[in-house]
Parts: structure tokens; sequence; C-alpha cells
């Protein structure tokens, strides 16, 4: 178990360090907008459209690389306070719920590709970008990488529950 989760933690990595190039790129299409239309007086619906575009992938792709990085929200006043077999059981447990509410998001958000795929969905602006199916491929993409990090996060907590040697999980520190 921990070698599977092992593998899916380091994938989920290189996606994350992969989309912080969206956010580099998501920077330099805003700096390029800024400066057609405040030096040249000019600028580009589908560049406008690309900030969002750009956006889509950052956010959802980059769900599973904070989920990852334990960039995610937690209760740090009580889970801190928990003894860490508490703590590692509210692990388990959270990751589990999470794993099955991301499933269904993900069965939930294929028909909405499917149909924007099906009609050729295009922005309605003139000049702006076509293909807007690619855009909500995001959703079902997104999920699905949070849920195999939270699969991973799940096998390590189960893993750390079982292990009566392991050290305890440490407290969220203050202040996040």
């Amino acid at each position: 178990m921990k070698l599977l989760a092992d593998r899916l933690d380091r994938f989920i990595d290189r996606v994350g360090r992969v989309t912080g190039w969206c956010a580099f790129t998501l920077v330099c299409v805003m700096a390029f907008n800024v400066l057609l239309r405040y030096f040249f007086r000019t600028g580009s619906v589908a560049m406008q459209e690309l900030e969002w575009h750009l956006m889509a992938p950052i956010c959802l792709l980059g769900l599973s690389y904070a989920l990852l990085h334990d960039g995610h929200v937690k209760v740090d006043i009580f889970y801190g306070r928990f003894p860490a077999r508490v703590r590692k059981l509210i692990d388990a447990v959270s990751m589990l719920l999470v794993s099955i509410v991301v499933a269904i998001l993900i069965y939930l958000s294929i028909p909405y590709v499917e149909q924007s795929y099906a009609i050729g969905e295009q922005s309605p602006d003139p000049g702006g970008l076509t293909h807007r199916w690619m855009l909500k491929a995001m959703l079902p993409l997104g999920f699905t990488l949070l849920l195999i990090q939270s699969v991973a996060a799940l096998l390590n907590a189960v893993v750390a529950l079982l292990d009566k040697d392991s050290a305890p999980a440490p407290p969220v520190a203050e202040g996040r």
C-alpha cells in the first residue's frame, strides 16, 4: 500500500510542477494584455479569454498538488489538540469522504463536457476562443487527479493507522 501511495504522490507532484507553468504563462498573457491595452490602445478578446482559460487548469489541476503538500484547510484549532491516533483516524475518514465526493463529481462532470463537445461550444464573443469543451474537460481531469491524490492520502493514512510503531502525525502548524 505504501509503495502505491508513494508512486501516486510522485505522479501528482509532477503534475503540480507542470501546472505551475500555467501560472507563469498566465502572468505573461496578463502582462501582454496590459501592454496592449495601455500602451497601444488595443486588445484581443481571445487573449482576454485565454486568461481565464489558463486559470481553470491552475485551479483544477492544482487541487491535487495542494492536497499532496498539505495546502488545504483543516480546523487546526481542534485537529492539533487531538491525540495522534485520532488525527490519523480523522485523516483516513476525511480522505475516504473526499474520494467518494470527488468520484461523484467526476461522474457528473463528464456529461457536461460531452454536451459541450457535441454542440461545438465556443465563445459567444466575436474573436473569442473556440473549443470551449477543452476548458470544460479540465473538470473531470482535475477531479480525477484529486481522486488519485485522495486515494494516495487514504492509503498513507491507513498505513499509519495500522502501523503501531509509526511516528504520530504531527500537529498542524499554527497560523495556517
